[in-house]
């Protein structure tokens, strides 16, 4: 309210006088109360202000603080005009951005008021503020024609008055016509009149006689003065001639006339007539029609028939622009006797105007984390036209997450009304329908677009939430493993996944492998051993890159693969340089006599560790055979008098892996006279060629008509199948015999003859075409343990002294496999 007050007492400094004065108060106590009354911040400014001048301190005026513009995006807009001003947010004016010309902006209404709106976010405010545009005198009286032309008969009585054209000014109040001066002479003398509305127009008396004899002509010159400060002055010529006698003056029908035009009619179309009537006849009877003063603006929208006084629309007429047009229309006889009527036209307002959709604020993007309620855009909608066709309605699709809100006239925020997810939907289309209640009615359309900005909402998703992965052990550092991926369906920086080995894994298999963590390639960063470690899992983290990051993981399974990496260990008889043990066999031994059984081991697992047994030297040749799979040592034929009494065996001992390791038992065999034959260790071999072939015809038939089905079944159950023990088993009477001392405690007998290892070293299995118990050397055994106990037991174990054969006797009882030494 301050502004107003100061931009009055500046423009009271222009207008001094004390009637203009008083007129101001008047003016500045109702602007004032108007202001109050409705909540709005007005300022009363003169026109013609430089640009940057200071009109108020909006932020002082509204009990705002500077720094709160700033941050709030302050900001002025226009309702319908032009952007006349700005707000400086550093210092909380109002300045002038543009020239303001009152004239130019309101043409001759009283009142000239400018409505613009203080836009303030987060919350949105509106205020609205009313620039009152006060008239200072910066337009001279203008007369339409420089020349005035009067032609008088010498007749002319004295006290005729001769009605002339009004000066224009532009300007209101005391800045328009105060008073006109007419320059000196003898016959002439210059009176104001008035007319129906109040307007004031000058008349030409003539005080003395016309004599055409004595003059001719007169000129004189008339000045139109205004009220302002300083005095402005327009100056036209009268041209009087004195003419034989015209004693009537044109006369109208009426003394206004009013007529009304819908806005945009045709070129063409007439709006009235007007009429005058002249008594005189012949040239002084002859009516010519003119506009007694016509803007530029007007002049090419209106014209008038100079012969019949049609008034017609030969331009665009526009309500919006004007919605009332008070013309003044002189009529002239040819003897220079002229008339004047007001002529008032009211212009129709039609439904011509499509809605106005301004968009004052719009936020391109919003996080898809907005609350319901945040505002995303605030649009201006208005029409220019009046009644109902001026009221607009507002609407955006309905399959859109957002909703309009208007708590201030004309303005709308555009609200989200529901959650955003940009993975569903990153981006909107928003057509904005404008639409007047005209008839028929109006509308536009404006496309606001929105992009949805992400956020770190969704965690990286691994393929599978477990893998399996194998690797061979031995296999070098840096070896290649697999790859995990893992996708995020954010964009930018909360999609980029990093990987890592989680901290969670056990500390122990932690740095087993190490993670590439951008791509997710996993790689050994030590060796493996098969026989040390079967299995280990580690846990993989996939991070995004959002903040706060989000994460998943997933379990990875590692199976280490066995290789034929192990030599076959050979248990019995014991291996040692000083000394081998020595098995009895009775020398009425039939063929087919069981003599003792190489047992041998090997670390590895699987086919690996499959062992095969072959007689590679022996004394005489013909006189053992072992057992392929078994290694069980047999009689190939009876016993003859060449016979040495000492035997001694070598057998090469092989396993089945891809590149065969292998192992030699040397075995002592000493026979026997009139030891016992057991039949226990009695094998009948007599089994012809004929027999064994169509027991391998049986086992290929057999084969084939079940690949088919092992075929589906083994890549489910490979993994199984692979580590799967097999167990090869036979009567316990046909085991060789080994006493109970020979194995050390941490063995475990499984023909409870005390010649195995403990039974958690070792995985039975079966193999193929035997029927007698083997084994298999379980993976955690440590064979140079093995050795080093085979060592040492061989010094007081199983040593031969010839005069104890005759003490070696079956033990009493059931039947048993062992032999006992006494």
């Amino acid at each position: 309210m301050m502004s107003a007050v100061h931009f009055f007492l500046k423009a009271c400094l222009i207008m001094d006088q004390p009637q203009n004065f008083k007129r101001w108060l008047r003016f500045l106590f109702f602007s004032l109360l108007f202001g109050v009354s409705f909540g709005e911040v007005r300022y009363v400014l003169p026109e013609e202000m430089q640009r940057g001048s200071v009109i108020g301190n909006v932020a002082r005026d509204l009990g705002l603080k500077v720094t709160e513009l700033g941050a709030r995006r302050a900001r002025v807009v226009a309702e319908g005009t032009g952007q006349l001003c700005e707000l400086d947010t550093a210092s909380g004016n109002l300045l002038i951005s543009q020239r303001i010309d009152r004239e130019e902006l309101c043409a001759q209404a009283a009142v000239c008021i400018l409505q613009y709106q203080l836009l303030l976010e987060a919350p949105l405010q509106a205020h609205s503020l009313v620039l009152d545009i006060a008239d200072i005198n910066d337009n001279s009286p203008v007369f339409a024609a420089g020349d005035i032309n009067l032609d008088l008969v010498e007749s002319t009585v004295l006290g005729r008055r001769f009605p002339l054209e009004s000066a224009h000014d532009p300007d209101l109040g005391t800045n328009s016509i105060r008073e006109y001066k007419l320059s000196p002479n003898d016959h002439f003398a210059l009176e104001m009149s008035t007319q129906i509305n109040g307007n004031a127009y000058p008349e030409l008396v003539l005080k003395k006689p016309l004599d055409r004899e004595a003059k001719a002509e007169h000129v004189l010159k008339i000045n139109g003065i205004d009220g302002g400060n300083p005095v402005r002055s327009g100056t036209a010529s009268i041209h009087v001639r004195v003419l034989d006698a015209n004693d009537n003056v044109p006369v109208f029908s009426q003394r206004v006339y009013k007529a009304s035009v819908p806005e945009n009619s045709a070129v063409g179309t007439v709006i009235l007539t007007l009429n005058a009537t002249d008594l005189d006849e012949g040239v002084y009877g002859e009516i010519t029609y003119s506009f007694s003063h016509l803007s530029d603006k007007l002049a090419g929208v209106l014209d008038m028939n100079p012969l019949t006084g049609e008034v017609r629309v030969v331009g665009l007429i526009d309500y919006e622009e004007a919605s009332t047009h008070e013309l003044d229309v002189q009529a002239k006889d040819g003897g220079g006797q002229a008339s004047h009527c007001k002529l008032i036209i009211d212009v129709i307002d039609v439904n011509d105007n499509e809605p106005v959709i301004e968009i004052k604020s719009a936020s391109a993007n919003i996080g898809e984390d907005s609350k319901p309620g945040t505002m995303v855009a605030l649009i201006n909608i208005y029409d220019m036209d009046t009644g109902s066709s001026g009221q607009v309605t507002c609407t955006i699709p309905d399959n859109v997450p957002f909703k309009f809100v208007s708590e201030v006239k004309n303005y709308y925020m555009l609200v989200t009304d529901g959650k955003l997810d940009r993975e569903l939907q990153p981006g909107y289309n928003i057509s904005i329908t404008a639409t007047d209640a005209g008839s028929p009615s109006l509308s536009s359309v404006k496309v606001l677009t929105i992009m949805v900005n992400d956020i770190n909402d969704n965690p990286p998703t691994f393929m599978q939430s477990e893998y399996n992965a194998n690797i061979l052990e031995n296999q070098p550092i840096g070896t290649f493993v697999m790859k995990v991926k893992a996708e995020d369906t954010d964009d930018g920086p909360n999609a980029k996944v990093l990987f890592q080995i989680s901290r969670d894994t056990n500390s122990e298999v932690f740095s087993f492998l190490t993670i590439n963590s951008d791509t997710g390639e996993l790689f050994t960063s030590r060796l493996f051993d098969y026989e040390q470690s079967v299995h280990f899992q580690i846990k993989v983290i996939a991070r995004d890159g959002g903040d706060p990051p989000l994460s998943a993981t997933c379990t990875i399974h590692v199976f280490i693969k066995d290789q034929n990496d192990n030599t076959p260990a050979v248990l019995y008889p014991v291996q040692s340089s000083g000394f081998i043990a020595e098995d009895m066999v009775p020398i009425e031994a039939p063929r087919g006599y069981l003599v003792t059984k190489v047992v041998a081991v090997d670390a590895d697992s699987g086919h690996n560790a499959w062992l095969s047994y072959k007689i590679i030297r022996a004394t005489r040749p013909n006189l053992f055979m072992v057992g392929l799979h078994t290694g069980e040592i047999r009689t190939a034929r009876p016993f003859m008098e060449e016979d040495e009494q000492k035997q001694t065996v070598v057998v090469l001992v092989t396993d089945n892996g891809p590149e065969s390791l292998s192992a030699t038992a040397t075995v002592s065999i000493v026979i026997g006279d009139g030891l016992p034959v057991l039949n226990e260790l009695f094998e009948f071999v007599d089994e012809s060629q004929d027999s064994d072939k169509l027991t391998l015809y049986l086992i290929i038939a057999l084969s084939t008509v079940s690949f088919l089905f092992l075929l589906l079944i083994t890549g489910v159950f490979y993994f199984k199948l692979c580590r799967q023990s097999y167990v090869y088993r036979s009567t316990t009477a046909s085991l060789p015999v080994f006493p109970t001392t020979y194995c050390p405690p941490s063995f475990t007998d499984f023909s409870h003859c005390g010649t195995l290892l403990n039974d958690d070293r070792y995985d039975s299995f079966l193999t193929t075409g035997s029927w007698r118990g083997d084994f298999r050397f379980g993976a955690n055994t440590d064979t140079d343990t093995l050795k080093k106990r085979s060592a040492a037991y061989q010094k007081s174990t199983l040593r031969r002294i010839s005069a104890d054969r005759a003490s070696l006797k079956v033990r009493a009882g059931v039947p048993h496999p062992c032999y006992v030494v006494k």
